[in-house]
């Protein structure tokens, strides 16, 4: 099959468009190489949030919403969707699995992990108080909350608020208990940085924590005093009481699963590896509201859904091949995601994972190794070998996370000279490129409400540049119509699967 050879995907993770410069990192930054690309070659932007990506209005786009969107050609209703049109009909309380967990708590503890927050990337606050109404309802005699903390999906210091909606919960509701805190950064690890994920499951098994406190808010101005802002405050202990123990059942309330694997992992594999487990509890029942993969069998409340013929499964079936690279932080999103929830590479499919700077933060590094991915795709532009070459830069979302300008400032300089030379080479290969984003976040990094860096998402559009032919790019899109336009630069025709649009007008 003949088609125009290489075309290339480039995804700017977390770069929106903004056209107010204030506080605007990718607007500070010295982009020559992205100017003159919007300037030369047919430029527009695309919707990457709320009900355009089958998120709830209102709700920012995230990473893995934003490359199953683009992955499927289509909108995915997302699992937060699904979960909130359960709580709103009153249906969660009869879920099949929600059901055994009740009954497998009967005369043992039943306890609640994850992220406590409203900031609906990975979990919402609204969730765990559906199912805390449904545990009470159903008659369980102990109940416990292991929070863990935000700042990074809401602002850096936003948790006090969270923990007192739900100390509030436990004084009205005396069967229900709050046994440990822990930020983010420890508890929902994704880079395999298993000393990380080791002090939030010590705390959980009642091994060791480094803190203890009266209460959670107690424990977070702990935190605050010794200068660590939410996402980062250590293990905390409670109530020694209520810790997991033999027998105990447990919820595991993200929906989302890049993040709730490592801690998955460690409380249920037999034989993990990832750290010595000085204590491993016999955990009755396991279950999350979604399914984190294949390998993870725990009975899941919203089983996955089913994606069919997207780009990556259309590009094998034509006999084509594939190239999938990018960074470890979003190696899940370039592979799983964008798959619809595979983790099996396809027919003619190959992946290239560039493991990550080992730093605590992104702003000790903000050029993370977007060089090394950058050469990858040159070399595999350059040798030939891909039809299709698919490429996530982490550096606009990781580093914009950190809410440090100058360091995202220095993340985007960074990007805009590595993705002059994809396009260079791919230009010198008689190939296209198509540049965008899967959500934004580095073009808002301070916020002016509440006085503290903007760490978090934004629903902001994100760009879209197309370089390659003569050509005008057609307003109102959004991320389900990339795939189809990639097969219009290639000259195939979309499958019917899929409901987006080319945006591409040829001249």
């Amino acid at each position: 099959m003949n088609i125009t050879k290489p075309i290339v995907l480039l995804i700017l993770d977390g770069f929106g468009y903004r056209t107010e410069i204030e506080d605007n990192a990718i607007a500070a930054a010295n982009t020559p190489r992205l100017d003159a690309l919007m300037k030369d070659y047919a430029f527009g932007t695309i919707d990457a949030s709320e009900r355009m990506v089958g998120l709830p209005r209102g709700q920012f786009g995230n990473s893995e919403v934003g490359h199953l969107n683009i992955g499927a050609g289509r909108i995915v209703e997302q699992d937060i969707t699904r979960i909130d049109m359960a709580v709103e009909e009153n249906t969660l309380k009869d879920n099949a699995a929600l059901q055994d967990a009740f009954k497998y708590a009967n005369g043992k503890k039943l306890h609640l992990i994850g992220l406590l927050s409203d900031g609906g990337v990975h979990s919402h606050i609204s969730h765990f108080f559906a199912v805390l109404d449904a545990a009470v309802a159903a008659g369980v005699a102990t109940i416990v909350v292991h929070p863990f903390l935000d700042g990074r999906d809401t602002p850096p210091q936003s948790a006090e608020a969270y923990l007192a909606q739900l100390q509030d919960y436990t004084k009205a509701h005396p069967q229900v208990h709050i046994g440990t805190v822990v930020g983010r950064f420890f508890a929902m690890d994704r880079d395999n940085r298993w000393e990380r994920v080791q002090t939030a499951y010590d705390a959980l098994v009642g091994v060791a924590a480094p803190f203890s406190a009266n209460s959670a808010v107690q424990a977070l101005q702990d935190a605050y005093a010794r200068g660590e802002n939410d996402e980062f405050v250590q293990a905390t202990l409670i109530d020694s009481n209520m810790v997991i123990e033999d027998g105990d059942v447990v919820i595991n309330m993200n929906f989302r699963a890049d993040r709730a694997r490592e801690i998955t992992q460690a409380l249920l594999n037999a034989d993990f590896d990832g750290f010595e487990r000085a204590k491993q509890p016999k955990i009755a029942y396991y279950t999350s509201l979604t399914s984190y993969g294949k390998q993870y069998t725990h009975p899941v409340m919203f089983a996955p859904q089913s994606i069919s013929n997207g780009l990556g499964e259309f590009v094998s079936s034509q006999g084509l091949t594939q190239l999938r690279i990018a960074e470890t932080e979003k190696y899940p999103h370039v592979t799983y995601f964008f798959s619809g929830g595979r983790e099996e590479p396809y027919a003619g499919e190959e992946r290239i994972l560039v493991p990550s700077p080992k730093v605590k933060t992104y702003d000790m590094q903000p050029e993370m190794n977007a060089p090394v991915v950058t050469q990858h795709i040159v070399e595999a532009v350059q040798n030939n070998r891909f039809d299709f070459i698919m490429c996530n830069f982490a550096n606009g979302d990781m580093v914009g996370h950190t809410g440090v300008f100058e360091a995202a400032v220095k993340a985007v300089e960074a990007l805009d000279t590595c993705v002059g030379q994809v396009v260079d080479a791919v230009i010198a290969a008689g190939g296209e490129v198509l540049i965008t984003a899967d959500h934004g976040n580095c073009e808002n990094m301070f916020d002016h409400g509440n006085g503290q860096a903007h760490t978090q998402h934004t629903t902001q559009p994100v760009p879209f540049i197309y370089v390659g032919r003569p050509a005008t790019i057609q307003t109102g899109g959004a991320l389900k119509d990339i795939a189809p336009t990639l097969l219009a630069m290639a000259g195939l025709t979309p499958p019917a699967e899929m409901s987006g649009q080319n945006l591409i007008q040829f001249a």
